[in-house]
């Protein structure tokens, strides 16, 4: 077993890659549908939209958010040096100026990168000021195998600087997953966030029609950050995140006709058409792997001799030469890419597909870089024969791996 030395970036951007986001106006229409209360607001893709929008909510008093998907809006700048990705604002003319800062520019935050998100979107609400405001969240619970709602009485603010500052504000409720969630627990729950009395039944509904939300649209996050209760002690969700399991993608289809592709990589994006996931790092050393765990390996035996990959690549196990080919594209889209490693166990893809997708590629692609393959398993001779006879001088074959990937950080080096 090989140490986990794939940067935490790195880990992060992958596991990211099984996940759907949407954005918060999509968020707070799905918590409308099951009757959670939320701020009226309204999304506006222009200046005059937002304008009008805030004519619609009929207040001067109004926040204007810009819809990207990235945390730490509020403490985040735009590419113009603009500050906040969240205002609040006063009348339809300051909504509409505001807009006309935020759309059509990217947000950088601290967890968007240095390249930022672009903002294609406001989302414009009514500003409400709550009595007090909590925390709440729906997650998977992968140690146990089930589910696990977090809450916390401290809301309004970033949760990671809440566990820093006073980690004993937040609670942690492991839910059966064959129970779920039972009046007791919500009510339980509830009586922990700092709300009123009159409040807590009505925060231990929202806590149970959360839970259901999460359950029947497959979720992986569900966040309430802040959980508020309003002066009339009514419970409202005033921004919410919400993560969805992108394997469910074929019984969630009006959830996932809210991708926003503009908030993906392009070739990211492109990659996806061909049913392979990938995901760019920074690196120099090409991976192409079938199989999401050999991947992530293959990046740890890069790292461990001293090299840094520059993707993750998971080809599956339906490739085709054609999106082997397909594969070696993307990767080559990196200009800092030396070498290329290709690690294929050959049990739910073909090696001599993935020879025949390579020796393809280096000649259709004209490619210059080293290719260090390392295949085991399914026609494996096969493979062998295809790669010796095709006259490619650059194209390596190994069958262990650790040889394999010391040869593809000697190369990536040159």
């Amino acid at each position: 077993m090989f140490a986990r030395l794939a940067s935490k970036n790195a880990v992060k951007r992958v596991s990211q890659v099984r996940f759907l986001s949407v954005h918060e106006f999509r968020s707070a229409s799905l918590l409308k549908q099951y009757g959670v209360g939320t701020p009226k607001g309204i999304a506006a893709f222009t200046p005059e939209e937002a304008y009008e929008a805030a004519k619609k909510l009929g207040t001067d008093d109004l926040v204007v958010k810009a819809q990207a998907l990235t945390g730490g809006r509020g403490k985040g700048h735009f590419d113009t040096g603009y500050k906040s990705g969240v205002h609040l604002v006063k009348g339809a003319e300051e909504v509409k100026q505001v807009a006309k800062e935020m759309l059509n520019h990217q947000l950088i935050t601290k967890q968007s990168g240095a390249a930022g998100k672009p903002v294609s979107a406001v989302y414009v609400v009514e500003r409400k000021y709550p009595l007090h405001e909590s925390y709440l969240s729906v997650v998977m619970d992968r140690k146990n195998q089930s589910t696990m709602i977090i809450a916390s009485s401290e809301g309004g603010m970033s949760v990671e600087e809440v566990a820093k500052k006073n980690p004993e504000a937040i609670k942690k409720f492991p839910v059966n997953i064959n129970e779920g969630v039972s009046d007791e627990l919500a009510t339980k729950i509830a009586s922990g966030l700092g709300f009123t009395a009159d409040a807590v039944p009505k925060a231990a509904a929202d806590i149970k029609t959360l839970y259901k939300i999460f359950k029947e649209k497959d979720a992986t996050q569900v966040e309430i950050n802040p959980l508020t209760e309003t002066k009339e002690h009514d419970i409202e969700c005033v921004d919410a995140k919400f993560n969805f399991d992108k394997s469910a993608a074929y019984r969630q289809k009006d959830v996932f006709a809210w991708r926003d592709v503009s908030q993906e990589d392009p070739d990211e994006v492109e990659a996806s058409k061909y049913g392979l996931n990938f995901i760019k790092l920074n690196g120099n050393i090409g991976c192409l792997v079938n199989g999401a765990g050999l991947a992530m390996a293959t990046m740890d035996v890069v790292k461990l001799y001293g090299g840094a990959p520059a993707n993750f690549l998971d080809v599956g196990g339906a490739s085709t030469p054609k999106t082997i080919e397909k594969a070696f594209e993307l990767i080559m889209s990196e200009k800092k890419v030396n070498a290329i490693f290709v690690n294929i166990f050959g049990g739910i893809v073909r090696c001599d597909y993935v020879a025949d997708g390579l020796i393809n590629a280096t000649k259709n692609l004209g490619l210059k870089v080293p290719v260090i393959a390392r295949l085991r398993g399914t026609n494996l001779e096969i493979a062998r024969k295809m790669i010796e006879n095709s006259g490619l001088k650059h194209l390596y074959l190994y069958s262990d791996l650790d040889e394999a990937a010391k040869k593809a950080v000697e190369l990536g080096k040159i």
